[in-house]
């Protein structure tokens, strides 16, 4: 079992900045992948960015160039660093993590999620 806290969630006006923290507990096995995904009004939910034990990152193309994922091992740690924030971006964001070795993490479903943290963009 792995257990997830995120924080960092809040309100922020449009173009602002805002950095996403989920602390990851428990049997944790290597390799594995945290990320962040969200849930958009009326759209599925979007694997928002992803970070592998490994070294790789993944990102979804409507945050490209505006959110960078990062993470410390040592602390079982991942962060979201979100700039340039849009109205569209308003909405919970779940740390999401796997937990072992899978060949194409983009492809399969997280083995456990967050809480979740509720972003705001707005004037």
């Amino acid at each position: 079992q792995v257990h997830l806290v995120e924080s960092g969630g809040g309100w922020v006006q449009p173009g602002g900045s805002l950095r996403l923290s989920c602390a990851a507990s428990g049997n944790i096995f290597i390799p594995n992948a945290m990320g962040w995904t969200r849930q958009l009004p009326g759209k599925q939910r979007e694997l928002v960015a992803l970070s592998t034990s490994r070294g790789s990152t993944n990102y979804a193309d409507s945050v490209k160039g505006r959110f960078t994922i990062s993470r410390d091992d040592a602390k079982n740690t991942v962060y979201l660093q979100m700039n340039s924030l849009k109205p569209e971006d308003t909405t919970v964001y779940y740390c999401t993590f796997w937990n072992g070795y899978y060949p194409n993490y983009v492809l399969t479903q997280p083995n456990y999620w967050g809480q979740g943290t509720q972003v705001t963009v707005s004037s």
